[in-house]
């Protein structure tokens, strides 16, 4: 039995068939297959709390397959969009990791490549205001204890960071949003796309992945077609922290908000926690203490 929600979409032809896709961690997504193929379909309303705009969701997906990483957007409707099915192979962190120069290009491509496609009003994401506005949104929840630690290190964070130019990025580089369909790379999710600089994007495939530093190196290198100096270096050191920072907050914000089927916030924000804690303390070895 077909839920009665996708079967009023008037985008569909022919008879209608569909299954729940996992790993979603905020949005219902199923894929569908009708007369004219296979589709994706997300339910997803607006998340003020996450700075998520659908519409401009929409608009970033639609650059993306204009500029050829993502599949066509083929239907939209407040809290729906109807994408493409691409047939291909979900990544997890073990390739990520061991593709450092495949992931540097395709990062390279898309900063590159994806402003002249983009329209409308320009949205920004800083990492360091995220984490700030969360910290607001998270006062007085059972998460606000961490938030004067969270938001001081944050602050020495984002002095770590170097000048580099304004691209447009993904901004949520989990390894699940790479596509391999054994020719070509797919990113795809754009709730969080917006103008930023590359250390982001960067560090979030790095620091997701778990890449070790040789790994690390090599995506920067290839990135940057130069070895990056010390200073460099280190402000991408701390913006993996910071992505960490984020990707934590982003649990609690959740854990308070959402609840998306099979999500278990607690455990991410533990998991993210720890994650964040070993990036810390591999980040105080070779800068100093953070905090005191």
């Amino acid at each position: 039995m077909v839920d009665e929600r996708i079967l009023a979409l008037p985008c569909w032809r022919g008879d209608v068939t569909a299954a729940p896709l996992s790993g979603g961690l905020s949005n219902e997504i199923w894929k569908v297959d009708d007369a004219a193929g296979a589709h994706v379909l997300r339910f997803g309303v607006d998340y003020p709390f996450h700075h998520v705009n659908r519409a401009r969701e929409a608009m970033a997906s639609r650059a993306a397959h204009a500029a050829g990483f993502a599949p066509a957007v083929e239907y939209t409707a407040p809290g729906v969009m109807v994408t493409g099915f691409v047939q291909a192979r979900t990544w997890g962190a073990a390739d990520v990791a061991a593709n450092p120069e495949r992931v540097a290009h395709l990062l390279r491509r898309f900063h590159s490549e994806m402003p002249v496609h983009v329209s409308g009003e320009a949205a920004l994401f800083w990492v360091f205001h995220v984490i700030r506005d969360y910290a607001r949104t998270l006062a007085g929840s059972r998460h606000a204890a961490v938030l004067p630690e969270y938001l001081a290190l944050s602050a020495r964070l984002e002095t770590a960071q170097v000048p580099l130019p304004i691209i447009f990025s993904h901004n949520d580089m989990l390894p699940a949003n790479i596509l391999d369909d054994g020719a070509r790379l797919w990113l795809i999710d754009y709730e969080y796309a917006g103008f930023s600089t590359a250390l982001f994007d960067l560090a979030g495939a790095a620091s997701n992945a778990e890449m070790t530093p040789e790994q690390s190196l090599i995506m920067l290198k290839t990135y940057f077609e130069a070895a990056p100096d010390a200073a460099l270096m280190q402000a991408f050191e701390a913006m993996k922290c910071a992505a960490l920072l984020r990707e934590t907050m982003w649990a609690m914000v959740s854990d308070l908000h959402l609840s998306a089927p099979g999500a278990d916030y607690a455990a991410y924000i533990h998991e993210n926690q720890t994650r964040l804690e070993a990036q810390r303390a591999a980040y105080q070895a070779n800068y100093g203490k953070i905090l005191p």
